[in-house]
């Protein structure tokens, strides 16, 4: 029984020291993070002068040398497309906007999430769609919701 619970013990151990060794740059990347997505906003911006665009180039090969570095240690981008479906385990919604169109659909990218091998980092910052309600069942609605609460009222 003694030697189960020690080779237990052993296996558990290990596998902890594996995730330490794994996700050692976690904090570092989350550190990180903000400074990787302000050069991201910084690059989409469309430059108005000749010195701009060369200092955009510059800042472009930075960018992609960081996204390279980060990639080696296990960091993966995640940049949902406008229509994508909404998924909460990657995503966090900050707005929600009734449209026509399908339900729960990603309607615009605020900024990219992060993962760190299997661990989320940051998720993505997204605006979702959701259904327009119909006006005149909501109103129908509403009024039984008032007659019911004046048949009470009476009773």
């Amino acid at each position: 029984m003694a030697y189960a619970d020690m080779a237990n013990l052993r296996k558990s151990l290990e596998a902890d020291h594996r995730d330490a060794i794994r996700y050692r740059a976690e904090g570092f990347v989350e550190n990180l993070l903000p400074a990787l997505d302000s050069f991201y906003m910084a690059l989409s911006v469309e430059p108005n002068s000749q010195e701009a665009k060369n200092y955009q180039q510059g800042f472009g090969f930075i960018y992609n040398q960081l996204q390279t570095a980060l990639s080696n240690e296990g960091v993966t981008e995640i940049l949902p497309k406008v229509g994508d479906s909404f998924d909460p385990a990657f995503m966090h919604a900050m707005e929600v906007e009734e449209t026509e169109g399908d339900e729960n659909k990603v309607l615009q990218v605020y900024s990219k999430g992060y993962r760190l091998h299997e661990k989320l980092i940051k998720p993505a910052m997204v605006k979702v769609s959701k259904k327009k309600e119909d006006k005149p069942a909501e109103e129908a609605k509403e009024a039984a919701s008032a007659e019911n609460t004046n048949e009470a009222n009476k009773a």
